[in-house]
């Protein structure tokens, strides 16, 4: 793709100032066009012969792009790229489609869903959602007051339901997909603390103490496994660098990962081979590598002066040659979802993203 940088250092620089049109129309015509396709669409429980809803009756806010969640973070996708680009070329485009998607009424069945349905998209939608949600706290628009509005009984059911029924939970899920814990305590907190929850955020980072704060000899090299699009490893770390100060961050990343800070090997530090045509699997592996990306650099900035710090900002900068053009996919697979893993590696340092405590 010609609008991608020739060099890693200016994707992970996270700032989105070189960020051309060209680029911003890439990034927005596959959110665009997943949000409005109902079909294929990931199938839920189904409860009898007689229980066949299409997605759009259930969720006519978040009924494309396969499922709910992919759903929700192309809408952030969009809400964001309206934010940090003034003058994006679709911008016309993107505003009557979530104005006519956003709307009171929607939104409202939406809450009304997970009121009956307690653990839909726990907890992976949920986190995406206050991503989503936080977005809009961060934009001082009155396009963006109006949507915020309009989404406010959403937001309060997905609060509610990350403090009664996430936060509670008894122990972390230390998988490389859709339930891994410390990826969603990431969002909570970030949430809280760009909206000013100052209790919501202190409950996100005790439980993230509690369940990760102990933890020692994290084995590194046993990753990846299956369909990982996180590294349960990597997640975690950058979850811990929002919650732990500087010194305590460095000294609790020796005890948790002593392989990727004494002679850290090139086999635990190198990208995963990908074949781009080879379906859902390989392009999960596709964001697997851009999202170790953002936190390898993350988790090396956090570092500062470590020893470890450099080995991980070289195999970010590798990680991101192995995954941006292949995001790029005309597979519905990873098209439906990719793009906005993207936009957040591409533009972590533009607010919202690990606000300052």
């Amino acid at each position: 793709m010609d609008a991608l940088p020739a060099d890693a250092a200016t994707v992970l620089s996270g700032r989105a100032d070189w960020i051309d049109p060209e680029l911003q129309s890439e990034l927005a015509a596959y959110p665009l066009d997943s949000i409005d396709t109902e079909y294929p669409h990931f199938a839920r429980t189904v409860e009898g012969p007689d229980d066949a809803v299409r997605p759009s009756e259930d969720h006519p806010v978040f009924y494309g792009s396969f499922d709910w969640h992919s759903a929700v973070h192309n809408h952030w996708s969009l809400v964001r790229q309206l934010r940090l680009f003034e003058d994006h070329p679709d911008a016309s485009d993107v505003v009557s489609t979530l104005d006519e998607r956003i709307t009171r009424e929607k939104v409202e069945r939406e809450a009304s869903y997970l009121v009956d349905h307690e653990s839909f998209e726990k907890p992976y939608g949920w986190a995406w959602f206050l991503r989503l949600a936080a977005e809009l706290h961060l934009w001082d628009a009155d396009r963006a007051a109006a949507w915020r509005e309009r989404f406010e009984p959403l937001e309060r059911r997905v609060v509610e339901l990350v403090e009664r029924e996430f936060l509670a939970q008894d122990r972390p899920f230390r998988v490389g997909t859709h339930d891994n814990t410390a990826f969603a305590l990431q969002f909570v907190l970030d949430y809280a603390r760009v909206v000013g929850d100052d209790a919501l955020a202190a409950a996100a980072a005790e439980t993230a103490r509690e369940f990760y704060l102990a933890d020692r000899d994290y084995p590194v090299e046993y990753e990846p496994l299956g369909w990982d699009f996180l590294s349960p490893a990597f997640a975690e770390a950058d979850l811990m660098r929002r919650v732990l100060d500087p010194e305590a961050f460095r000294e609790w990343f020796d005890g948790f990962a002593p392989a990727l800070t004494e002679s850290p090997s090139d086999a635990i530090l190198r990208p995963v081979d990908v074949d781009a045509d080879g379906g859902g699997l390989e392009l999960h592996l596709v964001g697997l590598n851009l999202s170790k990306a953002w936190a390898m650099a993350d988790v090396a900035d956090a570092l500062g002066d470590h020893p470890a710090a450099d080995a991980l900002v070289a195999s970010a900068r590798r990680h991101v040659d192995h995954s941006l053009e292949p995001a790029f996919t005309e597979d519905y697979a990873g098209a439906h979802w990719l793009t906005s893993f993207v936009l957040y590696l591409l533009t972590r340092d533009e607010g919202g993203v690990a606000p300052e405590r």
